[in-house]
C-alpha cells in the first residue's frame, strides 16, 4: 500500500479493529478539552475578562449567560455543516483532521488573549472546530466494523461513551481549580494541550483506520426520495420540542454555576468551587444508563409500553422539576440564606435522569428512523436542536437586560419562566404524540382493510 493510500473498507477480521483504541483515546482527550474550557467560561467572563488596556472589564451575569449560550448554539450549529463536508466532499478522516487544527487554534487564542476580542475569536474557532467534527467521530468509529466483527460494535461504543464521561469529569474538576489558583492562561492552556494531543493521537492511527470515501451521488439520490423527506420532516418536528429541553439543560453550565456561588458548597468535607459542581453530571450519566436500561424502563414497562416518544415526554416533565428545584434554591438565596449545595445536586440528579430519557432516546430513535445514506446528516440535524435551544436561552438573557445594567427576570422568576415554558412544551408534545399514535393506528387499520 502506498503511504498516501488508505483502506476504504473494514478489514475482514473477527477481532476488535486495531484503530479503535486511537479513536477512544482521541475522544476522551477532545472531550476533556471542550468540557474543561466550557466549565470555566461563565466564571471567567464575570470575573477575569480584561479590556484592551489590560484592566478588569467583567460582564454582568445576564450578558455572560447570553454569550455562553450563543457560543453553545454555534457549537451545535456547525455539526450540520461538518456532516455535509464529511459525507459529500472530504470524507470523515480529512474533516476531523482539518477542523481539529482549527479547534486547537481557538484554545491558543483563549489562553493568550483575555480580552473580549480574544474571547470572540477563540470561541468562534472552537465552535467551528468542535462543532465540525461532532457528527464525524462516532460515525468514523462505526465505519471500522464489518460483518465478521460487528458483534464488537456495542463494546466499542461503550468504551467510547465511557471515555467521553471520564474526560468530562476530569476536566470539570481540574480546570476550575487551575483557574482559581493559576489564572486563565493555564486554565485555558491545559485543555488546549489536550486537544493538540487528541489530534496527534487521531493522526497516529491513520494507517489503521478504514477511510470510507464521501458518497455525494448517494446523498443526492437519497435526498431525491419522498420517503427520505417524510422521515426528515417527522424527526425535525420532534427536534423542535427537544430544543427546549436543551435550553434548560445547558444552563447547568451557566445559570447553575452562578447560582452555586451563593450556596454553602461544603460537601463531603470539601469546599467545592462553583464550576466544579457540574462534574456530577458525567458520573450520574454512567450510573443512570444501566440503572434505567435494566431497572427503571422494565419496571415502567409493566405499567405502560415505554416507547421512545413516551420516554422523551417523561424526560421533558423531569426537566421542569429540576428547574422548580432551582427556583426554590434561588428563593432561599433571595431571603439571605445560603442553601446547602445538596439541593443543587438533587436538581442535577433530576435533570440527568431527564437527559437519559430525552437525549439518549432521541439519538437512538434518530438513527433507526434516518435514511441509510443520511445518517451523519440526521445527526447534524439532531445537534441543530441543541443549537436552537441554546439560541433561545441566549435571546432570553439578551432581552431581559435593561440599559442601566439591571435585568427584568431576577431571582426565582428566571427559573420559573423556563420551567413554565418547558411545561407548556411538554404538554403540547403529549398532544402531538397522541395524534401521531392515532394516525399510525388508522393507517395500520387501512392496510388491514385493503
Amino acid at each position: 500500500m502506498n503511504k498516501h493510500e488508505f483502506r476504504t473498507e473494514p478489514l475482514a477480521t473477527s477481532s476488535m479493529p486495531a484503530g479503535v483504541v486511537y479513536l477512544v483515546v482521541n475522544e476522551g482527550a477532545e472531550r476533556f478539552s471542550y468540557y474543561g474550557m466550557r466549565a470555566i467560561l461563565v466564571v471567567f467572563m464575570t470575573g477575569m475578562l480584561l479590556n484592551t488596556q489590560g484592566d478588569l472589564d467583567p460582564m454582568g451575569e445576564a450578558e455572560a449567560k447570553s454569550y455562553f449560550h450563543l457560543f453553545a448554539s454555534a457549537v451545535y450549529f456547525f455539526p450540520f455543516l461538518g456532516a455535509v463536508l464529511a459525507d459529500a466532499f472530504w470524507g470523515k478522516y480529512k474533516t476531523i483532521i482539518l477542523l481539529s487544527l482549527v479547534y486547537c487554534g481557538g484554545h491558543v487564542v483563549l489562553a493568550m488573549d483575555h480580552t473580549r476580542l480574544g474571547l470572540l475569536v477563540g470561541l468562534t474557532l472552537i465552535a467551528i472546530g468542535s462543532g465540525g467534527i461532532k457528527p464525524c467521530v462516532s460515525a468514523n468509529l462505526g465505519d471500522q466494523f464489518g460483518p465478521a466483527n460487528g458483534h464488537f460494535l456495542t463494546k466499542a461504543f461503550a468504551w467510547f461513551y465511557f471515555a467521553i464521561n471520564v474526560g468530562a469529569f476530569g476536566s470539570m474538576m481540574l480546570t476550575p481549580w487551575l483557574l482559581e489558583h493559576y489564572g486563565p492562561s493555564l486554565a485555558f492552556g491545559v485543555p488546549g494541550i489536550l486537544m493538540f494531543l487528541a489530534t496527534i493521537i487521531f493522526w497516529a492511527g491513520r494507517n489503521r483506520y478504514a477511510h470510507i470515501p464521501p458518497d455525494r451521488s448517494g446523498v443526492l439520490q437519497e435526498l431525491a426520495s419522498s420517503q427520505a423527506w417524510h422521515a426528515i420532516g417527522k424527526l425535525a418536528g420532534i427536534y423542535v420540542f427537544v430544543a427546549f429541553f436543551w435550553s434548560l439543560f445547558d444552563q447547568t453550565s451557566s445559570a447553575w454555576v452562578l447560582q452555586a456561588r451563593h450556596m454553602n458548597r461544603l460537601w463531603m468535607g470539601v469546599e467545592w468551587l462553583p464550576s466544579q459542581i457540574q462534574a456530577v453530571n458525567p458520573v450520574l450519566i454512567m450510573v443512570f444508563i444501566p440503572l434505567f436500561t435494566y431497572g427503571v424502563y422494565p419496571l415502567l414497562n409493566r405499567i405502560v409500553p415505554m416507547t421512545p416518544l413516551r420516554k422523551m415526554s417523561m424526560g421533558f416533565f423531569l426537566a421542569v422539576g429540576a428547574f422548580l428545584i432551582s427556583a426554590y434554591i434561588e428563593q432561599q438565596i433571595g431571603f439571605g440564606m445560603k442553601p446547602a449545595i445538596a439541593w443543587q445536586l438533587l436538581a442535577f440528579m433530576v435533570i440527568t435522569a431527564a437527559e437519559v430519557m430525552v437525549s439518549i432516546t432521541c439519538l437512538e430513535f434518530s438513527y433507526t428512523q434516518a435514511p441509510l445514506k443520511l445518517k451523519s446528516l440526521m445527526m447534524g440535524l439532531f445537534l441543530l436542536s441543541v443549537s436552537l435551544g441554546n439560541g433561545f436561552t441566549a435571546l432570553v438573557n439578551y432581552w431581559i437586560q435593561n440599559p442601566d445594567g439591571t435585568v427584568v427576570l431576577m431571582g426565582p422568576n428566571y427559573y420559573w419562566f423556563f420551567a413554565v415554558v418547558m411545561f407548556l412544551v411538554a404538554c403540547l408534545f403529549l398532544l402531538v404524540v397522541k395524534k401521531y399514535r392515532e394516525e399510525t393506528h388508522l393507517q395500520g387499520m387501512a392496510k388491514v382493510c385493503e
